[in-house]
């Protein structure tokens, strides 16, 4: 049986690329903004932005509070701008300030951790929002428009920060699930660093998706796919996947997050 999460990447690559070009040409923009962390998704989504538009026309902008390598990418004709968001994030002086939760100084992580005034969601939540304005500001300095980077699996997980990595003008990769990300990544030739690299956001030391998880996108995706895309019953999915309960708990407990804001 063929698995049913397999694309034609070129096809992909190409209608992501005329759906780009079409949004840019109705808009009547020419510009763009895109947050580049050195991971899969804002990888592939620069590397198809770099089919819809020339390079002068991007901007890409690096403001990881932990530094994360990028190499191989290819930035040639991009306009690249390093924002220090540790910086900005330190400034907020969230309990004592950010960096005395990373670097053990003062306070150690497991009593800010505890504190029920900072937690690490909390956190990873403060540092998405600033993320946000910094884009949607240059976005408005330079008249573009703010490139979102969100997955199918991220979205139905809940795995984003509302009014943060959620908030973009456009999403060109939000109709494809993780695993689809790889082979769109194989196609275009995004560095196998990156490729091969743990899925993380970046936000503190040691961080992953699948470790805050508890299960692999790999798994997720198949479960997401037959609860979402089929429909099919939720007691033969457990049947067939270890942790089909758990994932499936959490795109309920995080259903809020696609039904939100409520109104009339």
């Amino acid at each position: 049986m063929q698995n049913p999460l397999l694309i034609n990447p070129k096809q992909e690559a190409d209608k992501i690329t005329n759906f780009l070009k079409k949004i840019f040409k109705e808009q009547g923009i020419d510009k763009v903004v895109l947050g580049l962390s050195g991971g899969i998704d804002s990888t592939v989504v620069l590397y198809l932005l770099k089919k819809a538009l020339p390079p002068e026309s991007i901007f890409a902008v690096q403001m990881d509070y932990k530094s994360r390598k990028k190499s191989g990418i290819n930035l040639k004709g991009i306009n690249v701008v390093n924002v220090s968001i540790k910086k900005i994030v330190d400034q907020l002086q969230v309990e004592g300030s950010v960096s005395k939760f990373f670097d053990g100084k003062q306070q150690t992580a497991k009593n800010l951790i505890s504190s029920p005034s900072l937690n690490k969601i909390r956190l990873g939540n403060i540092m998405a929002r600033v993320r946000m304005i910094i884009l949607f500001d240059l976005a408005k300095q330079i008249g573009g428009l703010v490139c979102g980077t969100e997955n199918k699996s991220e979205k139905l997980l809940g795995y984003f920060t509302r009014f943060g990595d959620a908030a973009s003008d456009l999403e060109p990769i939000s109709h494809l699930y993780k695993t689809q990300i790889y082979q769109l990544a194989k196609y275009l030739k995004v560095p196998e660093e990156i490729i091969h690299a743990k899925p993380t956001a970046g936000f503190w030391d040691g961080q992953t998706d699948e470790k805050e998880f508890g299960f692999s996108y790999a798994e997720a995706d198949q479960v997401l796919y037959l609860t979402h895309d089929r429909g099919q019953d939720i007691n033969k999915i457990k049947r067939q996947f270890p942790n089909a309960e758990k994932i499936i708990k959490r795109t309920q407990n995080n259903q809020f997050k696609l039904n939100t804001p409520y109104t009339l």
